[in-house]
């Protein structure tokens, strides 16, 4: 839980420096805008929630492969990515995270194991707001080990999900081969 404390609020941080003129630039999320990569990781704070409290969550807009899930995000992205931020964790008990959770693709696990899954899901999405909008975007070692361990055991490659896996640069950090096996060009600029 630590980890994943840590990984919302470097999630926060930079979506926090985003102005209101950039919320509709592309982001480094292939086919999103920035405000649409805010509006997923708000989905998935609702679909935790969901999850920990056994509500049904049918709303699919925000959720992989959605073609616009910026909806999720609202007005103001930042004050409703922390008031699902919010009531996601409150809902993060011991009892809850031992509780089996189905995901596709992957199969049913404890909600703790979603809890990594949404680790690396943040680290993903920090990056890709923050370096489409040239923001020099360093990501926590520990988070970023964290994202790759759980990438290599589970990473879902297909439309909406993941892109195929990049051969990174020589000499690539961490961070850098970790952004690559997840598709993302960290050493490239993001198309405009």
């Amino acid at each position: 839980m630590e980890l994943y404390r840590r990984a919302q609020d470097g999630f926060d941080a930079v979506l926090a420096e985003v102005r209101p003129d950039q919320w509709d630039m592309p982001s480094a999320c292939a086919g999103w805008t920035v405000r649409d990569v805010a509006g997923h990781v708000v989905w998935g704070q609702h679909q935790m929630r969901a999850w920990a409290t056994g509500a049904d969550y049918t709303e699919r807009a925000g959720a992989p492969g959605a073609e616009r899930p910026a909806v999720m995000a609202g007005e103001d992205p930042v004050a409703t990515w922390r008031a699902a931020r919010t009531a996601s964790v409150a809902t993060l008990t011991e009892e809850t995270l031992a509780r089996p959770t189905s995901i596709a693709g992957i199969g049913e696990v404890p909600l703790a194991a979603v809890v990594t899954l949404l680790t690396t899901d943040h680290v993903a999405h920090t990056w890709d707001i923050g370096h489409a909008l040239g923001m020099d975007v360093q990501l926590d070692p520990a988070l970023v080990a964290v994202a790759f361990d759980w990438a290599r055991a589970n990473v879902v490659r297909r439309p909406g999900f993941f892109g195929p896996e990049l051969a990174p640069p020589t000499g690539a950090d961490e961070q850098t081969r970790m952004l690559a096996f997840l598709g993302r060009a960290a050493w490239q600029p993001v198309p405009a």
